[in-house]
């Protein structure tokens, strides 16, 4: 039920998902001196999901509640309950650097659960380049690293990537099962009233600041970053292979370090400079496939 875009389409898709997934970091930074962290994991996804509403029923046919919710339930919990949830409280464990730096084992952990669950190739090349892109984003994250590093920070930033591979590798193994605007929309809002339920249990609402600055953060968060984002992921994934997708996501925190110099002020630094030419050659070795495997294909 996946609809297929043109080839000529991937790559400004893939574009717009690296530089909207990228300002997420320092857009969400910002936004978090008004809000309580909970709350606002659950009201963006909450808009994000009645934003995608509004396009989804058009194609209410599609919908199949009764046959697909527990397909969409679990998408919710593992994309947006755990992977938002933990990154949210894990932030306040860790330095943003080397917390992003964890997470985006994410694309290493993907390639190896896509080999193991979903029958797509491996081989040295591309282990190689999954291994080489985390460390190019540890080099750049390598200057947040303080002395001091919080247990509880490490195993919530594991958690994150965990929860956020197993649910990228879970949309594409169900990508024929469920329409993709739907699958998308439903695990934001299922997501997003959990979210908004704990946050509401644990915070206060008198603690958000509804100020013009903080309204269009979220605004654009819960439209660009959250609705078209994961949609666009959603799509990406189902049309290509999970593992060459997810190479590209080790752009998303160089984006994020270049948005939060200009955003903040932080400074870039030699890190950043070598770390992007690793992520470079490793997108470069996960897309490029071996001879042998061009003949089989």
């Amino acid at each position: 039920m996946l609809n297929k875009y043109p080839a000529a389409r991937v790559p400004l898709m893939l574009g717009f998902l690296i530089v909207v997934w990228g300002l997420n970091w320092p857009l969400s930074k910002l936004a978090l001196h008004y809000t309580p962290p909970l709350l606002f994991a659950g009201i963006r996804t909450l808009i994000g999901g009645l934003v995608l509403l509004l396009f989804a029923l058009r194609k209410r046919e599609q919908l199949r509640f009764r046959q697909n919710w527990p397909l969409y339930l679990i998408s919710a919990l593992l994309n947006i309950v755990c992977f938002y949830g933990l990154q949210t409280v894990g932030l306040g464990y860790l330095p943003s650097g080397l917390f992003s730096s964890i997470v985006f084992l994410q694309p290493v952990l993907l390639g190896l659960f896509s080999w193991l669950w979903l029958g797509e190739a491996m081989y040295s090349m591309k282990v190689a380049g999954l291994v080489l892109g985390f460390v190019g984003v540890a080099t750049i994250s390598a200057g947040a690293i303080s002395q001091h590093v919080s247990t509880i920070g490490v195993v919530l930033a594991l958690g994150t990537a965990v929860s956020w591979a197993f649910g990228a590798v879970y949309m594409k193994k169900t990508s024929h099962k469920v329409d993709s605007t739907w699958m998308v929309c439903l695990q934001l809002l299922m997501g997003g009233a959990l979210l908004t339920a704990a946050g509401s249990a644990t915070e206060s609402w008198a603690g958000i600041q509804w100020t013009g600055s903080f309204v269009g953060d979220l605004l654009f968060i819960a439209v660009f970053v959250i609705a078209f984002g994961w949609l666009t992921y959603f799509i990406l994934m189902g049309s290509g292979e999970a593992s060459k997708v997810g190479s590209f996501t080790f752009l998303i925190p160089l984006v994020s370090i270049f948005g939060s110099s200009l955003m903040m002020g932080e400074p870039i630094t030699v890190n950043l400079v070598v770390g992007l030419l690793l992520v470079l050659v490793s997108i470069c070795l996960v897309n490029i496939k071996p001879r042998a495997l061009k003949t089989v294909s």
